[in-house]
């Protein structure tokens, strides 16, 4: 039976912040950005890095989501979630590692909950996020609901309301064209830190 290294990241988050807080500012004075229809994000923290397809067709950003589980805290809803790491191989490794053998677990406070109509299928209640993460070298916080994308290429997808509220724009000929990197870690990495936490 093959071992299964969980790497367990608790982010804890203000209770309460103010919507004018989390609003980007003088992004309408910036000159647009423009980004190939895919790139590498980073998610803060975790430093966990996945490709991002951006789509102008979703409204709301997505993630790969899986064992979405509501909870309270403090008497607000919050929500866990697990990232496995095996159903994209985006995370660089030295070997010590397979993608197999890792799986990031997140909380964080539910925005809201939205309602996906689907062809063919039930409709599916979803819940939303605020996540931060990192994409050309620039940290940036959106909106993601949480879903199962292990059956699709990319476990991000970037909505309009990331790219109107942070002033970007797509080449839908072109990908990775992004003039800065983020910081990222590799899983070896990603272990040693959880390691590390687990000591103190």
């Amino acid at each position: 039976m093959r071992f299964l290294t969980t790497i367990l990241i608790i982010l804890s988050l203000a209770a309460a912040t103010s919507a004018k807080a989390q609003e980007n500012t003088g992004n309408e004075d910036r000159a647009p950005e423009t980004l190939g229809f895919v790139e590498w994000v980073v998610m803060k923290d975790t430093r966990l890095r996945l490709k991002a397809r951006l789509d102008t067709g979703a409204k709301t950003s997505s993630l790969h989501a899986v064992n979405v589980e509501e909870f309270t805290r403090n008497e607000e809803r919050w929500v866990s979630f697990e990232i496995p790491l095996g159903d994209h191989e985006d995370q660089p490794t030295g070997g010590e590692f397979t993608h197999d053998n890792v799986v990031i677990v997140l909380e964080r406070p539910v925005r809201r909950t939205v309602l996906i109509k689907r062809k063919g299928a039930p409709s599916q209640r979803r819940y939303v996020v605020d996540l931060e993460f990192c994409i050309a070298g620039t940290m940036h916080t959106t909106q993601f609901s949480l879903t199962d994308r292990g059956k699709f290429s990319y476990p991000v997808l970037l909505g309009r309301r990331f790219m109107r509220d942070d002033n970007i724009l797509v080449d839908s000929s072109d990908s990775f064209i992004a003039g800065k990197e983020c910081e990222y870690s590799t899983l070896e990495e990603l272990a040693e830190e959880q390691q590390a936490r687990l000591v103190r």
